[in-house]
């Protein structure tokens, strides 16, 4: 650094400010930091281009990749005491690091997935062709039966498709639905077909009628974007959850199909990774894992995103 007031004058933008807490962790690409921060291209790149000259970071090529982080010296001074002090004090100031720090382990996780690649591009070739017998409904199906037997919570089951799948294997299974008709029906399709561990219950999702400690899994499947505060349903999983307990979530990835609140009384436009994850993070999840799973083809083109996490 060519002195100590270029310096400050560098901290002094907020966004430099971020870009450099966050390459202190760590090398990343634009397209990374884009994502992270929420930013376009041109902005990143020219508060890069600044840091760049003034000598605090430097890049590195990868192939078709090119990877920013701190110079050496600057890893050396931000390593000791007074340079570092000072960024996490003008740190605090900024609203936006602690959501950095959320959406950084969301980009390493993705990066260090490197069978992800391969699973996606495996899952769009599934069902492209016909094979006799084989359905994502048979895998699913599969699937379940290799679970342990668990007790189970579906919060949010509607009719409750996935909780008789589940209820096959399951010690118990309760199913959470505020809407009475849903639960009349799921009880008499459970009556039908002598599901004697199946139960449903009319309740919120954001407050079930369950006992605290008392499931070992809970699963909100594209029920969540139907809350009014996604914080409470995630909190009340956390609640009813046994230790070691895990919640499963599926969803929509956010998007911007607005004519969802009205065809299908979404309260929210899907959530993103970073979202999930600060949540998850929050309520005090561990173990939290997040990825897209699933992308249709058809316009508005909704992505199913899926996230984990043990209490």
């Amino acid at each position: 650094m060519a002195s100590t007031i270029n310096f400050l004058r560098l901290l002094a933008d907020p966004t430099r400010l971020r870009l450099l807490l966050l390459l202190e962790q760590e090398e990343l690409s634009v397209a990374e930091l884009q994502g992270i921060l929420g930013m376009g291209q041109s902005r990143i790149s020219s508060h890069l281009a600044q840091l760049k000259r003034a000598g605090a970071v430097e890049d590195r090529r990868a192939g078709k990749n090119v990877y920013y982080g701190l110079t050496k010296k600057e890893e050396r001074n931000s390593a000791r005491g007074p340079i570092r002090d000072l960024m996490q004090a003008l740190a605090r100031e900024v609203p936006e690091t602690a959501r950095d720090r959320t959406a950084l382990k969301v980009t390493l996780r993705k990066r260090q997935d490197k069978a992800r690649e391969y699973f996606d591009e495996l899952a769009g070739k599934f069902g492209r062709s016909y094979v006799p017998g084989r359905s994502w409904q048979a895998l699913a199906h599969t699937l379940i039966t290799l679970l342990p037997p668990l007790t189970v919570a579906d919060l949010g089951a509607g009719e409750g498709t996935l909780s008789q799948l589940l209820a096959k294997t399951a010690r118990k299974v309760i199913a959470i639905d505020n809407s009475p008709k849903m639960v009349a029906f799921g009880s008499k399709l459970a009556r039908k077909h002598g599901f004697k561990n199946l139960e449903y219950r009319l309740g919120d999702i954001e407050d079930p009628p369950i006992a605290k400690n008392s499931v070992d899994l809970a699963i909100l499947s594209q029920a969540l974007h139907h809350a009014i505060k996604p914080e409470r349903a995630i909190q009340s999983a956390h609640r009813i959850l046994k230790k070691n307990g895990r919640i499963v979530v599926l969803d929509l990835l956010s998007h911007r199909f607005e004519k969802a609140r009205e065809l299908y009384a979404d309260h929210w436009l899907g959530f993103s990774e970073v979202r999930l994850h600060e949540l998850l993070e929050r309520t005090g999840f561990r173990e939290i894992e997040i990825s897209v799973v699933a992308r249709e083809k058809q316009s508005p083109q909704f992505q199913t995103v899926f996230a984990t996490g043990v209490k």
